[in-house]
C-alpha cells in the first residue's frame, strides 16, 4: 500500500474510538447524541465501531456537539512534540481565546482575555473552574454574585445559570478549564457584600 493511502487508513480508523471516547467522557448515551445531532442511533454506533466511514455531513454535526474543531475531531495531535501550539480566537465584543489543549479528552482548557459585556445567564451540560490571573472577574452563579481577584478560583456546575466578565470596565484575563462532567457547585471567592445589607 502506498504510504500517503496507509496514512489517510489510519487517520480514518482512528476516528471511531475517539468519537466514542468523547461520547463517553461527556456522559452521553448514543440516544441522547443522536437527539442532539440529528444523525440515527445506528450511524452513530456503526461510526464507533469503524463499519461505517467517516463522512463530513456525518463529522460536522458531531463536531459542533462536542465543541471542537473538526481538525481535532479528525487526527490526533502530532506525535513526538508535546508542545500545544497557540492558536488564539478573536471572539465576539473583543475578547480572546487560547486553546491551551491540543487533544479532545476530559477537561479542556484554555486561557482568556474577557472584554467588558452585559452579563446574560446561560445554562449547559458540564463542569467548569476559572482561575483569575489578572484583573477582577464577575461571576453570577444563579443567585449568587461573586468577585474574583488575581489568584483565586471558582468552580461550578454548569447547568446551574451562570454568567462571568469583567468586575468593570477593564478587561480580566483568566485561565479556565471546562469538563463534561461536574457533581456539587463550590464557589471558591468571597460574595460582594452589598453595603445595605452587611454579612
Amino acid at each position: 500500500m502506498d504510504p500517503v493511502d496507509a496514512e489517510l487508513e489510519q487517520i480514518i480508523d482512528g476516528i471511531g474510538p475517539r468519537l466514542r471516547t468523547l461520547r463517553r467522557d461527556r456522559g452521553l448515551t448514543l440516544e441522547a447524541l443522536a437527539a442532539t445531532t440529528g444523525l440515527s442511533v445506528s450511524t452513530l454506533s456503526r461510526l464507533e465501531s469503524g463499519k461505517r466511514r467517516p463522512t463530513l455531513d456525518l463529522l460536522i454535526p458531531l463536531a459542533r456537539e462536542h465543541h471542537i474543531a473538526l481538525d481535532q475531531l479528525v487526527a490526533a495531535p502530532a506525535s513526538g512534540d508535546p508542545r500545544v501550539h497557540l492558536k488564539p480566537l478573536r471572539k465576539s465584543h473583543g475578547s480572546v481565546l487560547v486553546p491551551l489543549t491540543q487533544y479532545p479528552g476530559r477537561v479542556q482548557v484554555f486561557k482568556q482575555v474577557l472584554a467588558p459585556r452585559e452579563p446574560k445567564l446561560v445554562t449547559h451540560d458540564g463542569y467548569e473552574w476559572l482561575y483569575v490571573l489578572a484583573g477582577e472577574l464577575r461571576l453570577i452563579l444563579g443567585e449568587r454574585d461573586c468577585t474574583l481577584r488575581p489568584g483565586e478560583v471558582a468552580e461550578f456546575d454548569t447547568r446551574e445559570p451562570h454568567w462571568f466578565g469583567p468586575a468593570n470596565t477593564s478587561a480580566v484575563e483568566i485561565l479556565h478549564l471546562f469538563g463534561p462532567r461536574g457533581d456539587q457547585a463550590v464557589v471558591r471567592a468571597s460574595p460582594t457584600h452589598d453595603p445595605q445589607h452587611p454579612a
